[in-house]
């Protein structure tokens, strides 16, 4: 059995392949970032899915594809939770951003691929292998575009009083923004940058609003000008996407890029059909 994953620092897509590539199940468990997450809390997310407890010791192939998985450390980390929970399989941890270049791009192609989902990155495949100017310090200082980047940025401005009054009535309506739940989800539960992206489905749903266009159309450029326009070929090769945030914000991307003189490649919310296909070509 050959599991293929694709997770995100929400959530993890999981499909199981027997050897002739027919599909076995199709699984979810919550996402599995590893600089976020310690080992009992990642042991505890597999061991409570039904399907992958069950077919354990069955796995021979695991082709991990995750958000925080960038570092050999924390490769080796995820490798030897893997190892332990699938005692028979070959694990094989690489960073988000394969899954969305092997579900975007033609091996050989030359691409710039995006991730804009719960966090962001951005790299340049050359073919063969995959090239990054910047190292990723997380979603505090980074993941600009990204839904923590807008959740932060609603939060703020809310408490700033920059929020438009009609707009911060109707945020206050649908979250609690209390703020002692606001720190506790933040500083003392796990994944607050997912915590902070669920806040980007209220710009999302209001985003014909003048403020709402405004922070979207900043936070892609934010984008753009620091991930995007550090490599020279950037207005010379496709731009790829893959992510929710891209996915449901693609009218506004495409503008911004667009507006960057950017060749606009393929945009997806999840990359995890491309990623099946391209393992099954390598079997």
């Amino acid at each position: 059995m050959i599991l293929i994953v694709d997770s995100g620092a929400t959530k993890s897509d999981w499909i199981a392949l027997n050897e002739k590539g027919e599909r076995l199940f199709l699984t979810q468990t919550l996402g599995l970032s590893p600089e976020v997450l310690t080992r009992p809390v990642i042991e505890d997310r597999l061991a409570n899915n039904f399907e992958l407890s069950k077919n354990s010791k069955k796995v021979t192939h695991l082709f991990f594809y995750g958000a925080g998985c960038g570092t050999e450390r924390m490769q080796k980390f995820l490798k030897e939770i893997f190892n332990s929970f699938f005692p028979n399989a070959v694990a094989e941890v690489k960073e988000d951003t394969f899954a969305a270049v092997y579900a975007t791009t033609k091996i050989g192609d030359q691409s710039i691929v995006c991730i804009l989902g719960t966090g962001s990155n951005c790299s340049y495949y050359d073919g063969v292998g995959l090239h990054q100017k910047v190292t990723s310090l997380g979603y505090i200082p980074m993941d600009d575009g990204s839904g923590n980047f807008f959740g932060r940025k609603l939060i703020r401005d809310y408490y700033f009083h920059k929020m438009p009054k009609d707009l911060a009535e109707k945020f206050a309506s649908e979250y609690d923004l209390e703020a002692d739940v606001i720190k506790e989800n933040l500083y003392k539960q796990p994944n607050p940058n997912t915590y902070l992206a669920t806040f980007a489905r209220f710009i999302v749903e209001n985003k014909a609003h003048p403020y709402c266009k405004g922070v979207i159309d900043k936070g892609f450029q934010q984008f753009i000008n620091n991930y995007i326009m550090q490599f020279e070929l950037a207005t010379k090769v496709p731009v790829s996407f893959v992510g929710s945030i891209a996915y449901y914000l693609k009218e506004e991307l495409v503008k911004v890029l667009e507006r960057n003189d950017i060749v606009v490649g393929t945009i997806l919310q999840k990359p995890i059909d491309g990623l099946v296909e391209f393992h099954k070509q390598n079997l």
